[in-house]
């Protein structure tokens, strides 16, 4: 029996998107929620990924490592290769919370 009569593995977009966006927050620099959206098509993907960045860091240099890591998440982990990847960055982040306290 040859793989190709075992059948087919079909990866839905929400399973992809899950991926996607967990893989966002494991770069340095990303805050703790990311959004992202996926399309399937045979065996590619399309990206949408919305995240936030560190201030003061850079945007380039962040987002080129988000995408190098996107990418290689999301084709170890479904087998997909990613054909487009589109980053928004929705806001700058302060790394550390500032606290006012009236005394």
């Amino acid at each position: 029996m040859t793989i190709a009569e075992l059948g087919t593995l079909t990866i839905a977009d929400r399973a992809v998107e899950r991926i996607a966006a967990r893989a966002a927050t494991e770069v340095d620099g990303i805050g703790e929620t990311a959004k992202a959206s996926a399309k399937v098509d045979g065996g590619f993907t399309s990206l949408g990924v919305r995240l936030s960045v560190d201030y003061p860091l850079s945007v380039a240099k962040t987002t080129e490592r988000a995408r190098a890591h996107l990418l290689s998440r999301v084709e170890e982990y479904t087998g997909l290769t990613v054909s487009r990847m589109d980053i928004t960055v929705t806001s700058l982040a302060s790394a550390a919370a500032v606290t006012r306290r009236v005394l």
